[in-house]
């Protein structure tokens, strides 16, 4: 299979050969979008969902009547300011060969706005954008979206986690009711199904399971180790495998800016990433981890969604996450295009009962192995009677009351 086998112009056929050929949810994704209809696709992170409905948009939007000043053709909506900027690079690179050039406008939060609403001044082909960003440019009559042809909800599972479903309530209100609608997600959880029911006419629906074949070469290692000795068995890892970057998650930004803090007292490379840090400052730490010239990325999960590293050779999980899907979110920023990965979970005493429940969830099992001379010596604490520390475990609101009607009794 080809890319010149999916209805592409000569034009874009040329900008994607480059890349090798089309992956499955490509395959399924460009012929759907190319004839104008919804689309619902749920494909896992690194898939190459992006391109499947970059390429036929692009398409379309060349075929659709040009006006002075411009018209906003297509909206892309995104969970995360770094995800906005990649999927704007992928759209200018497959853009260079075609006959017209495009204008593309990043709408995001944590900068400036004056310098969007300046380049909004004479329209956009396209926006990619925050949805809290998105609205405050129409709140400002920089933006208009009454002429909108097509929507994009990239990353749909994760704008609902964060809690986007107001925001996006506000901008659907703005949008003509005669559009295409493209809602892409990594999970499908009932959320999603109710989004895609209410915004969605008559959806093709594309859902791609991971072949075997075609699953990312991830080795997954779990090291049992206490909680005091992590830091100092990641800086040994680090030392002793030789990898020129790492990336390694953390459950807070306390924990980020710590963890690294420790790592660039001992001579390494390293920074904290997170999302209280100003764009400006994000956007030089990925440039410096992308270089290589910072080696350890101590982030928080805004970086397990949307961040495509290349050649990144290993992930660890310093703290687990607190999803189990998140868990593939993760890992999944190494292993890419083809290229063999590692990824490292640290499992306490405390966390191994959270580990047990991400491989059940996940249907993996990964050996347990200890590193000589970091050794794990905590036990694991008795169980609680409240067993709220485990998502999905959780007592049910029912069942508090319950408890609380016999106290009471």
């Amino acid at each position: 299979m080809s890319f010149s086998t999916l209805g592409l112009s000569e034009a874009l056929v040329r900008a994607a050969d480059a890349y090798d050929s089309p992956t499955p949810v490509q395959t399924a994704a460009i012929p759907a979008v190319l004839t104008g209809g919804d689309l619902l696709a749920t494909a896992k992170t690194g898939s190459g969902k992006t391109t499947a409905f970059v390429l036929p948009l692009l398409q379309r939007w060349l075929e659709a009547p040009r006006k002075t000043p411009k018209e906003v053709h297509t909206l892309i909506l995104v969970p995360t300011r770094e995800l906005a900027s990649q999927v704007r690079e992928v759209i200018l690179q497959f853009s260079k060969q075609l006959p017209d050039r495009i204008k593309v406008i990043s709408a995001v939060g944590g900068v400036s706005i004056n310098p969007q609403m300046m380049a909004l001044r004479g329209g956009a082909d396209f926006i990619v954008a925050t949805p809290g960003r998105l609205l405050d440019l129409v709140e400002r009559n920089a933006a208009t979206l009454s002429h909108v042809q097509a929507l994009v909800l990239d990353e749909a599972d994760r704008m609902l986690d964060l809690g986007f479903a107001d925001e996006l309530k506000r901008i659907l209100a703005l949008l003509p009711a005669r559009r295409q609608n493209l809602l892409f997600s990594a999970t499908f959880p009932t959320a999603i199904e109710a989004m895609a029911e209410a915004l969605l006419q008559d959806p093709t629906r594309i859902q791609i399971d991971t072949d075997p074949e075609d699953a990312p070469d991830i080795i997954q290692r779990v090291i049992r180790v206490d909680t005091a000795k992590r830091t100092p068995l990641l800086r040994h890892l680090i030392t002793n495998e030789g990898w020129g970057r790492i990336l390694v998650f953390v459950a807070k930004q306390y924990t980020a800016d710590l963890v690294a803090h420790k790592l660039l007292r001992t001579g390494l490379g390293a920074h904290s990433f997170h999302g209280d840090m100003s764009q400006g400052a994000r956007n030089d730490v990925l440039n410096g981890f992308k270089d290589a010239s910072i080696q350890v990325l101590v982030a928080t999960d805004l970086a397990a969604r949307g961040l495509d590293i290349a050649g990144l050779p290993a992930v660890l999980n310093y703290d687990l996450p607190r999803s189990p899907a998140d868990y593939i979110h993760r890992i999944g920023r190494t292993g890419r295009a083809g290229e063999t990965g590692t990824a490292i979970s640290f499992v306490t005493a405390e966390t191994q009962a959270h580990f047990n429940l991400i491989e059940k969830r996940n249907r993996l099992h990964v050996p347990r192995e200890e590193i000589p001379g970091f050794e794990a010596t905590e036990v694991a604490p008795p169980p609680s009677p409240n067993t709220g520390g485990i998502k999905g475990h959780r007592k049910s609101k029912k069942d508090k009351l319950r408890e609380a009607a016999a106290r009471n009794s």
